[in-house]
């Protein structure tokens, strides 16, 4: 799935910025940003062992709430100095961007629910 794909650079984005300079020295800031960035792959990927629509849509759900997370992380990162404005821009609008596909998808999922209901286990 392409925004998976999308996830997982974005969690590989977030990982060589915070290996870097002071934020790699910053342990709570660094690790809650990884976890946040980690949570939106990784709730992504739990609906292929569930195959349930709504458990899906769920799940899409609390990986945007990551997204948000993660972008509340590079606010703090930036106003703490630990990454300069470009950085700022490309984490902030690469997790704003996933954000809005996660969005799209759960739209379409609740739209087309009779295409996408899988059977229970």
């Amino acid at each position: 799935m392409e925004i998976w794909k999308n996830a997982i650079e974005l969690s590989m984005i977030i990982y060589k910025t915070t290996n870097q300079g002071e934020f790699k020295k910053d342990f709570w800031l660094r690790d809650q940003i990884r976890r946040a960035a980690n949570s939106v792959s990784s709730n992504i990927v739990e609906w292929f062992e569930r195959q349930n629509n709504n458990e899906f849509i769920r799940f899409l759900k609390i990986a945007k709430w990551s997204c948000g997370e993660v972008r509340n992380q590079t606010y703090i990162a930036l106003n703490a100095w630990h990454v300069n404005e470009s950085n700022f821009e490309i984490l902030r609008n690469s997790s704003l961007a996933l954000s809005k596909q996660i969005s799209w998808f759960i739209k379409y999922l609740e739209n087309n629910r009779k295409q996408w209901n899988f059977k229970t286990k």
